[in-house]
């Protein structure tokens, strides 16, 4: 039940490549999220202190996630071995968000292209966390081309290493600590003790993908036209700090050199201007073309990716059975 087998990453990767995720069937991180508000106030009454109910409440719903998501692959593959395979192959194809992000980047390209800013701004407040009703075309294309590298963290890469190290549950497991860091992270007075615990979790399980990103984006650069799999390289680990979050600059300075544009810099945030540095510090802001490039590198990044982890998956299980 912890090891994920190679063919079952790749069927869950190519059901999320061709379809994304269903519109009208339940999502498991609509359920997760339900978990969190539901869970909240309970564990803040259950404690006098709020960070302590936030460390109690956060790993009580993670562990539950990957316990709820083992007996249920467990079950599964007891009726039946490929009923279990099946189990698993949709937990992946959940957890995995590669169409999904490069159509919500889209979403914000297409109407650019027609100079239709307030769709754009619209369709770019969808899926970031900055205020974009100020924000001009390079604004809101870095911010596009910003997602799309992070995303590619959150969205993949992260879920398919926990999926390499805890099995399919692992990469269950990370969608929670991902839904409860979006939902109760914030540096803000209702969340700044109680979210905390969530947040530096956040951090701790994307701190290894993060830095990975940068060679399996090099990498993939190297497929794609007018990319730069050295700039890649170079920006992202002489840049990859530049960032408040300790993972999210890396992707971007990835993203960053290898296509020759500048990321980051100040924006609006719950009504607060934030200072951020820029990455890329070399290159000239992007322009809407940058918008589509960002999407084919990030999918040819997941492809490397998961070249990768089918090739270790593969080696992991002759290791244990031989």
């Amino acid at each position: 039940m912890i090891e994920a087998a190679w063919y079952i990453l790749a069927a869950g990767f190519v059901l999320d490549f061709f379809l994304g995720d269903p519109r009208n069937l339940p999502h498991p991180v609509v359920v997760m999220g339900r978990a969190v508000a539901f869970f909240e106030p309970r564990f803040r009454r259950a404690f006098d202190d709020l960070f302590t109910a936030g460390v109690v409440f956060a790993l009580f719903l993670i562990f539950s996630t990957y316990f709820f998501a083992l007996v249920l692959v467990w079950c599964a593959g007891w009726i039946h071995p490929l009923l279990g395979m099946g189990v698993q192959i949709l937990f992946l194809f959940y957890c995995f968000s590669v169409k999904g992000l490069k159509d919500a980047a889209r979403g914000v390209a297409h109407p650019l292209m027609k100079n239709d800013m307030k769709t754009a701004r619209h369709n770019l407040s969808l899926i970031v966390g900055r205020e974009t009703q100020h924000l001009d075309l390079s604004g809101v294309t870095r911010a596009a081309v910003e997602t799309v590298a992070e995303n590619f963290v959150d969205g993949f890469l992260s879920p398919l290493f926990w999926a390499l190290v805890l099995g399919v549950p692992g990469a269950v497991a990370y969608k929670m600590v991902n839904t409860l860091d979006s939902m109760v992270g914030y540096q803000n007075d209702t969340y700044a003790l109680f979210g905390r615990a969530s947040a530096r979790l956040d951090d701790v399980a994307n701190f290894i993908p993060a830095r990975l990103a940068v060679v399996v984006i090099a990498a993939a650069a190297f497929f794609v036209p007018r990319a730069s799999g050295s700039g890649a390289l170079m920006t992202g680990l002489s840049e990859g700090r530049r960032h408040k979050s300790p993972n999210a600059g890396f992707p971007e300075a990835a993203f960053a050199g290898a296509l020759s544009i500048r990321l980051g810099g100040p924006g609006i945030y719950h009504g607060r201007q934030m200072d951020k540095p820029y990455i890329g510090t070399g290159f000239d802001d992007p322009d809407i073309s940058a918008i589509h490039q960002a999407c084919l590198l990030m999918q040819a990044a997941a492809v490397a990716g998961l070249a990768a982890a089918m090739i270790l998956a593969a080696a992991k299980h002759l290791a244990l059975t031989g």
